[in-house]
């Protein structure tokens, strides 16, 4: 089985829920490396920040996945979607962060810092561990996606 790295960044907002899933998943046999890209505090400040810190990691490819928190999961997940080679999902539970592998081979997942740790800890676990369907039609999609992306970077 291969290791995982997996990176975290949140807002002020985010912040505790960041805190309380870095320390869960830092006691997994099968994750090899957690990137902390901040906040480091509950000091008002600004998610693209943070998401410009974690998005450079995906999109250098040092991080297999990524998990971003703010207050809504909205903003972060806007500003990761800006970055090249970054493709973010928000997910609300377990079940659409599974979709989200399957059919769309995402490498990053946000969501709002009020949701309790409990669902957090089931949509990264379930992220992290699902496998992109490598479909026909959804490996079309996505590389119509990708189309976008150079035409709008390249």
């Amino acid at each position: 089985m291969k290791k995982i790295k997996l990176g975290f960044a949140a807002d002020h907002r985010g912040y505790e829920l960041k805190e309380a899933l870095i320390k869960y998943f830092k006691t997994k046999d099968d994750i090899e490396e957690i990137v902390d890209c901040g906040t480091n505090s509950k000091t008002s400040c600004d998610y693209p920040d943070y998401a410009k810190i974690l998005g450079k990691e995906i999109s250098d490819k040092t991080l297999d996945f990524g998990v971003a928190i703010c207050g809504s999961g909205i903003g972060i997940g806007i500003a990761l979607n800006k970055m090249k080679g970054v493709y973010c999902a928000k997910c609300n539970n377990a079940m659409e962060a599974q979709y989200t592998r399957l059919d769309n081979d995402t490498n990053c997942v946000s969501f709002s810092a009020d949701i309790p740790l409990e669902e957090a800890l089931k949509i990264v676990d379930v992220f992290i561990h699902t496998n992109f369907s490598n479909e026909e039609r959804h490996k079309r999609r996505i590389a119509k996606l990708k189309k976008i992306e150079s035409a709008n970077y390249d």
